[in-house]
């Protein structure tokens, strides 16, 4: 069984009369990638801050590795946070940014030196020892804050947004680099973000937020592929958003179009269900032994590896197909949505 590491447990937080935070629950394992995500203004930054010391929870526990620590300073907590700013000291070198927290703590400076090198050489900074922070790349910036952090030893080492300010390129490349050193250190680790491409492709865990409510928690193909709710569904990448009605024989109906699923579903019930656009293709008639829904294509985009096309059912709902290796020939006019019944994702019922 894995060994908890960190527990939150009926966490609210008010600012003002505010409710920012509702009865988080949540449990993270030792040496787990968990990403919080969501988009502005869900709550993801302030638990975080509540995680680290920053802001105290008006109701709720936080234990790290079984001991409470909702009431402790962040300096008296072994967690470690590397800011979206990265809050580097300009007037210092590298080698002392690095070295700050471990001069705070009174380190023996025979292990400080050794604990700095041995950061040094995980981040790839070797050389830079007496550099200062506007001598360096962002990427290079962002390096020597997650050194600072690393050299503390944390339980549990906490990242909010910290590659929001790279450019894309180099924040695939450095995406990648903390993905390694988390793995390799076997390194707990709370990662906040609204970007979907990162929180997929990093995390063991992801954590999705809206209105400071978690609506789910589970591993990126859960999230993308069984959204349980029509937010994470359509916050996730993109999908098409459905309502489907349940015959009560195993099958659902759009419009006239008999679908059939593997969960039970009632009869006259309004169900939401995801289609994600790349399961589904075009075709200029019905396809046997699939799903085939009458469109009309209204635009469309080439986009290199694929054409996205935006068509219209004849209930006037719009759909988003993607299409992969195009070639040059592109479709246009009146043709088929196909795909198979498996591919159709029932999320639950439906508000009318």
């Amino acid at each position: 069984m894995a060994e908890c590491v960190l527990q939150l447990k009926g966490i609210n937080k008010y600012f003002g009369k505010n409710h920012v935070i509702k009865n988080v629950d949540l449990s993270i394992e030792k040496g787990e990638f968990v990403t919080f995500l969501g988009p502005s203004g869900c709550g993801k930054t302030t638990l975080l801050r509540m995680v680290a010391g920053f802001y105290e929870p008006d109701e709720g526990e936080i234990l790290l590795n079984g001991k409470r620590i909702e009431k402790i300073p962040p300096y008296g907590r072994n967690t470690a946070m590397v800011f979206q700013e990265y809050a580097l000291f300009p007037h210092m070198s590298v080698f002392d940014n690095i070295a700050y927290g471990l001069r705070v703590k009174k380190t023996p400076a025979a292990e400080m030196e050794k604990k700095v090198a041995a950061a040094l050489e995980l981040m790839q900074l070797r050389g830079m020892e007496k550099r200062f922070p506007n001598q360096l790349s962002g990427g290079q910036q962002q390096r020597v804050a997650v050194a600072r952090a690393l050299v503390m030893d944390p339980e549990v080492l906490l990242l909010d947004e910290p590659l929001s300010n790279l450019d894309a390129k180099l924040r695939e490349s450095v995406r990648v680099e903390l993905r390694e050193i988390q793995q390799r250190m076997g390194l707990s680790t709370i990662y906040v973000t609204h970007d979907q491409s990162e929180a997929l492709s990093m995390s063991d865990k992801i954590v999705v937020l809206k209105d400071g409510i978690i609506h789910q928690v589970g591993t990126a193909q859960e999230i993308y592929f069984e959204p349980k709710t029509p937010f994470v569904a359509d916050f996730i990448g993109t999908t098409n958003l459905l309502k489907l009605t349940g015959s009560g024989d195993g099958e659902v109906r759009y419009g006239n179009i008999r679908i059939p699923v593997s969960r039970s579903v009632s009869a006259g019930v309004v169900y939401h269900a995801s289609i994600r656009p790349e399961c589904i293709k075009l075709a200029e008639k019905p396809v046997e032994g699939m799903v085939h829904v009458p469109v009309h294509i209204e635009n469309r985009m080439f986009l290199g590896e694929k054409v996205r096309y935006f068509v219209r059912d004849n209930n006037g709902k719009s759909w988003i197909v993607d299409m992969f290796d195009p070639g040059r020939d592109l479709l246009e006019g009146d043709v088929y949505t196909v795909f198979p019944a498996a591919k159709v994702w029932i999320i639950g019922e439906a508000e009318e």
